[in-house]
């Protein structure tokens, strides 16, 4: 029988970092991002609020930083990925199972992903870059949007909830960690203490899905 695995990107498929942070770096407005990590780490802001403010700081065409596709592409491959990402997709894919990834950071990060072999990626849509529209608040994920999108992906595929396999860091996935039947802390905070069937700890996630296939096998 399939399985379904669905991997966090920001902190797990990204070791010790986010899209966000990366983006950031590449356009010169890193400053003002991590004041807004700052904000949404202490809950002061929600992921919504933190979604508008990245479209107000990357849109302001009369700013000198205005985000564009190069930024992105020069974000995405200076990225800290966790080794063997291309490697785990492939074993997923020859045993006939599916590999998702679902994240509130930007779409036009994320959709990138695809590149490693991943089956679909689903994150909070933003408009073309460079951004020339509104942001809808409504395009935007929050964690419980997870849980649905697990749902929606696993009954279009026909695969029971108990062959689904989380792969998460934060407190962003303890809604997805108390749905599903298996589970892997990577690199993860206090949020997930508790809730994880697995847990890994490093920049392998082929060491990390080696403990998914652990917990999958002795259930």
């Amino acid at each position: 029988m399939t399985l379904l695995h669905v991997f966090d990107m920001d902190g797990t498929l990204i070791h010790g970092t986010s899209a966000a942070v990366e983006v950031a770096r590449a356009c010169g407005t890193e400053t003002e991002l991590l004041d807004l990590e700052r904000a949404f780490s202490a809950g002061e802001i929600d992921t919504k609020a933190f979604a508008a403010t990245l479209h107000a700081m990357w849109s302001d065409l009369t700013e000198e930083h205005v985000l564009t596709e190069e930024h992105v592409d020069l974000a995405f491959s200076g990225a800290p990925f966790l080794d063997g990402i291309a490697e785990v997709c492939a074993d997923i894919r020859e045993r006939g199972e599916r590999s998702i990834v679902v994240t509130m950071s930007p779409d036009f990060f994320a959709r990138r992903l695809l590149d490693f072999g991943f089956d679909d990626v689903a994150a909070s849509r933003f408009p073309p870059l460079p951004f020339a529209r509104p942001l809808d608040p409504e395009a935007i994920l929050v964690p419980q949007d997870k849980v649905r999108i697990v749902e929606e992906s696993r009954e279009a595929a026909g695969i029971p909830l108990q062959r689904c396999v989380a792969y998460g860091d934060s407190r962003s996935d303890a809604p997805l960690f108390g749905h599903v039947a298996h589970s892997v802390a990577v690199n993860a905070d206090r949020h997930l203490a508790g809730i994880a069937r697995a847990e890994y700890s490093g920049t392998s996630l082929l060491e990390a899905y080696a403990r998914a296939r652990e917990s999958v096998a002795a259930a």
